[in-house]
Order: C-alpha cells, then structure tokens, then sequence
C-alpha cells in the first residue's frame, strides 16, 4: 500500500496494491496491521454506501460533538472529494485538500474526526463508500455551504445539484464555536 500525504495533516490517500490479470483483479482495500503504525487505531462502528449521478455535489457534512473519521473510496465512476479542517484552534483551520477518487484508481481517502468532507461526481455515476469510526447522530449532523468564498474550494462543477440542507447550509464564519470541534494538539 502507499500512502500519499496531503496538504493537510492527518488527512491521508491510500493507494492499495492491486493484482489483475485477464479474469479481474484483487486489492486489500482494509488492513489493520498496516494502518496502525501511521496512527490510525481504527474502530469502525458504520458503513455506509450512497449512489449519485454527474453533477452532484455532496457536503460539507460533519458531525459534532460525535465527530466520524471517514476512510471513503469509490467502488463505480469518479468522484472529487474534498475534506475540509474545522477544528477550532488548529493551524490549519479553514483549509481544504482534494483528491480523485474512481473505481480506476481504487484509492482510499482518510478524514480525520474534525473535519468537514464532501464530494462532486465527475463521471455519470458514482457508487461511494465510507467506512466511519462513529454511528451517525441526527442531532451531531451540521454542515458548511460547499460555496463559502472564505474556504475558496475549487470545485469541479459550477452549477452542481444539491440537497436542500446543503443549499441553504451556512458560511463556516456563521456557525457557533460550540458546535465546532476542538484541536487536540
């Protein structure tokens, strides 16, 4: 497996080693051993697998205060995904890093607990999957407008289809400080 840093600390590709011939391929896309020496000790308590088609966008979506790390992946298309740090007090507060998902790439992306994370689907469709270290909480869920001008993410689409929660979502300067996370070191 390689691990590919990213701009942002503790936001992680992984790109796993695949083994095709002319009937198909096998790849490890989970290994405990292998992610506990970079610091991940991993607990999932929840998998989730979303479909959408072009032009969709995704996010920002976060939980607080029972923040999920995410290790999310593409099994179909093409996605852009975006993770986003929010942790209050963080050097990196405000930032963002990206990064290509697709069935071609079959890379894995790791969102630490405290940040922000969303998608746009690049191809007709996207199969999405994401592994989460904490139970979704309906009354944890928040979310940031993924076109906030001071987070300046640089979105593949211009005119993508959203939620209504995610159109209306409010400016990451608009939102409590109590119902942001905290950095831990």
């Amino acid at each position: 497996m390689k691990v590919i840093e990213t701009d942002l600390p503790g936001c992680l590709v992984f790109e796993p080693r695949v083994f095709g011939d002319d009937r198909g391929y096998f790849y490890e896309s989970f290994n405990t051993d292998k992610l506990t020496p970079l610091g991940l000790d991993l607990k999932w308590k929840q998998g989730n697998v979303s479909s959408s088609v072009k032009g969709v966008l995704r996010g920002l979506h976060y939980q607080w205060p029972k923040p999920q790390g995410k290790l999310v992946s593409v099994v179909e298309g093409e996605v852009w995904d975006v993770a986003v740090d929010i942790r209050r007090g963080s050097p990196t507060f405000g930032k963002w890093t990206a990064a290509v998902l697709s069935a071609d790439n079959k890379r894995h992306f790791w969102i630490p607990p405290g940040f922000a994370h969303g998608f746009a689907v690049l191809s007709e469709r996207a199969v999405f999957t994401y592994l989460c270290t904490e139970t979704y909480d309906a009354a944890a869920d928040a979310n940031i407008r993924w076109a906030d001008p001071d987070l300046a993410i640089d979105w593949p689409v211009s005119d993508p289809s959203l939620s209504p929660r995610d159109a209306v979502a409010p400016l990451l300067k608009d939102i409590a400080l109590d119902r942001l996370p905290t950095h831990q070191g």
